[in-house]
């Protein structure tokens, strides 16, 4: 899923530096949905491995 977010920015930078500000803009937008997304599935995971007793393999 990071990965995914990774490309849709290198997406927005490209099309940014091309002048597809719509383009840009959409990719940004969906760069951040999909990393909070990350981010929150992250957080839900340490939590359950926590309560469940057992140490987060980070």
């Amino acid at each position: 899923m990071l990965g995914w977010a990774l490309t849709f920015l290198i997406v927005a930078i490209v099309a940014g530096i091309l002048g597809f500000g719509g383009i840009a803009g959409a990719a940004t937008g969906i760069a951040k949905v999909i990393f909070l997304i990350f981010i929150l599935l992250l957080v839900i995971s340490l939590l359950a491995n926590a309560l469940r007793g057992k140490t987060p393999k980070l």
